[in-house]
């Protein structure tokens, strides 16, 4: 966005520029309520011909993180009846307070970065800036990437796919000609000034006129959001002792698989990429609990659904609903992905996320008496959580720098002791499994048993660690 469509030459606040965080932003901010901050993030991977050189690497950085507007943006909460938060800029910004640079902790193996990324993951961020972190990791002992950028956001900023919106300016060649990329140089960054108390209520005003004219519509959409919601599920989620509230801690396995050999699959029996997902986390899921003697015979599985159009893709922000499956565990691999294909295609409408509109509203209120923590920690609606995400399709580049993998990373909250997050990248679908340790110490048993389930489901070859 070019300054002068942000600051007038006086160096007044155009109250039409005021940006408010949206509902689904404010949701989840509200949700950050938990021992662990509700953080997303990604551990990116390079190498080369050569060690790629971090000097170029954080140079490369600088420029394009900097380089995108709302991460020199503050979050600034005004008082009460002057609406939602908004993004204000960081009059103090500075780049080195977000990007460090640091040798791979012993015993520098790709375990020990992962280790690092999950301890900058569920570090809180500041509040008083711009609500970001990303580490330069150099030295690392492994073939497939001596080097790695861990980056790391709060929730309120983006969605996974805003998420990617900002991967895809960190890469060499990137196209910054849409929304995200319009801002000016960091050299002639010039922070626009705060809006005024009037400027403020003005806004409000306007947006709650806005809302009621848009009050129509979100109610004729109520009964496709309740179809997404798999109208309430079929009662409870089975009880598991997975189910417990967490704690700070969290810890990760990854498991990488053939994208085309698991969409191959998946069609064979008329289902999707995110069904197979759903098949085999819950398979893995059940194989731990039957070593705890535990035997459900399904699973509620939670599945964020994108509500975002294709003009919107390159944006940040949440723009997010769920979906709730319910996942036999009983029969062969493919009678289980039969079934699932035929409930998620059940619960999926032909405008997707309309499930926010109920489930928003509802999170916001309990967040406001300030119950919303007591709910999720002791909710039986949902087992566990999945994300899976479309990555790029082709090889990228940082500085150079040949990425060679892309690993996902989300906080699990509430009461839910594992959650799943799936990136593609490049032909390989790689599965996050995030658990917090102290419920669910079988970290190492679940990516295996992970492992296992898509070798029973996929006919292309597969690999855990």
């Amino acid at each position: 966005m070019a300054e002068s469509d942000t600051c007038d030459p006086g160096g007044v606040a155009d109250p039409s520029r005021i940006e408010r965080i949206g509902p689904g932003d404010l949701t989840e901010l509200v949700s950050d309520v938990g021992p662990a901050p509700l953080h997303v993030g990604a551990v990116i991977f390079l190498a080369g011909g050569v060690e790629p050189d971090p000097v170029a690497l954080q140079a490369a950085l600088t420029e394009r993180l900097t380089g995108i507007r709302r991460l020199r943006q503050c979050l600034s909460e005004p008082a009460l009846g002057l609406g939602r938060p908004y993004w204000l800029d960081d009059e103090h910004f500075d780049v080195d307070a977000h990007l460090s640079q640091v040798r791979c902790p012993v015993p520098g193996s790709r375990d020990a970065a992962m280790a690092l990324a999950v301890d900058a993951l569920t570090r809180p961020l500041p509040r008083s800036r711009p609500l970001w972190r990303a580490i330069l990791v150099t030295d690392i002992a492994d073939p497939h990437g001596n080097t790695a950028l861990v980056m790391v956001m709060h929730h309120v900023l983006a969605d996974g796919i805003g998420g990617l919106a900002v991967l895809a300016h960190l890469v060499d060649g990137a196209d910054v000609s849409d929304e995200l990329g319009r801002s000016i140089p960091p050299d002639r960054h010039r922070a626009c000034p705060k809006p005024r108390t009037r400027e403020l209520l003005a806004d409000n005003v306007i947006e709650r006129l806005r809302s009621l004219r848009r009050v129509p519509q979100s109610v004729a959409g109520l009964p496709a959001a309740w179809a997404e919601l798999g109208r309430g599920i079929g009662g409870r989620a089975p009880r598991c002792s997975f189910n417990a509230p967490t704690g700070v801690r969290r810890a990760v396995g990854t498991v990488e698989v053939d994208l085309d050999a698991t969409r191959v699959e998946g069609r064979r029996w008329g289902a999707t990429v995110n069904d197979v997902l759903l098949v085999a986390t819950s398979g893995a899921l059940a194989d731990i609990l039957r070593t705890r003697g535990e035997s459900p015979s399904e699973l509620v599985i939670s599945v964020p659904v994108s509500a975002r159009g294709a003009n919107t893709d390159g944006e940040l922000g949440n723009q997010v609903g769920v979906m709730p499956v319910r996942v036999p565990l009983t029969g062969t691999p493919a009678q289980r992905l039969v079934s699932v294909s035929r409930s998620t295609r059940a619960q999926k409408s032909s405008v997707r996320g309309r499930s926010a509109a109920l489930l928003g509203p509802l999170f916001r209120a309990l967040a406001a008496i300030r119950i919303f923590r007591w709910f999720v920690d002791r909710q039986h609606l949902v087992n566990s959580f999945l994300s899976n995400l479309p990555g790029p399709s082709s090889p990228l580049r940082v500085a150079g720098a040949r990425v060679t993998a892309i690993v996902p990373l989300i906080v699990n909250t509430g009461n839910v002791g594992v959650a799943f997050v799936a990136l593609s990248y490049a032909g390989t679908l790689t599965v996050t499994i995030i658990v917090d340790p102290d419920l669910v110490p079988e970290v190492r048993e679940l990516t295996e048993a992970l492992h296992e389930q898509f070798q029973a489901i996929t006919v292309g070859g597969t690999s855990a660690q």
